[in-house]
């Protein structure tokens, strides 16, 4: 299995909703570990495939007293929210207090095809509301209020991988949410 780069705010894979996994085979086992050992170099608490150019609904974390792998997910949030810091493998360096539900249960399958269901509060309900936004096409900034996400873009414009990207020919997207944003999405 191969560390593998992760790909930045503006390449189009992160903002095009994942396909569902229908294989549950050797790749599908080569990508969890791709996706885990590159987690670890980076390091993150959590990457989706399409983080790293694979758009399929798979992604992995590891925080705290929990790591594992989720494949095509399902999420029940509570009605609770919590606020803190968030950042991205694909945004490097940023951080935006972030609101999500403070708690989450996602229903799955693990790489061998066997139902999982994981419930975490705090830390892990935000990496599983995270990494399942990566799946469906939606990015951190895409949960910031409006004012926000202007002073995002505008820290994104100013770093220095995102330059970079530019050049390249690479335009940042932002798509609307199509999950409930309690009133903070356009």
């Amino acid at each position: 299995m191969a560390i593998q780069p992760i790909r930045l705010f503006g390449d189009p894979v992160l903002t095009t909703s994942a396909s569902p996994v229908e294989t549950f085979d050797k790749e599908l086992r080569n990508l969890v570990s791709d996706l885990i050992e590159t987690m670890h170099d980076a390091p993150g608490a959590g990457l989706a495939a399409p983080q790293i150019g694979v758009s399929l609904r798979v992604f992995v974390w590891d925080i705290e007293d929990s790591d594992g792998h989720l494949i095509n997910p399902s999420l029940d949030l509570s009605e609770d929210l919590q606020d803190g810091d968030e950042g991205c493998l694909s945004f490097p360096g940023l951080l935006y207090e972030t609101e999500r539900a403070f708690k989450a249960v996602a229903r799955g399958f693990n790489m061998h095809g066997e139902p999982v269901t994981i419930e975490g509060t705090e830390l892990l309900a935000r990496v599983l509301q995270h990494e399942s936004d990566h799946l469906d096409g939606i990015v951190f900034i895409d949960r910031l209020s409006k004012s926000e996400r202007k002073h995002a873009m505008k820290d994104i414009r100013n770093s220095d991988w995102f330059g970079t990207l530019h050049e390249a020919g690479s335009q940042p997207v932002i798509k609307i949410s199509p999950h409930g944003t309690r009133g903070l999405g356009l």
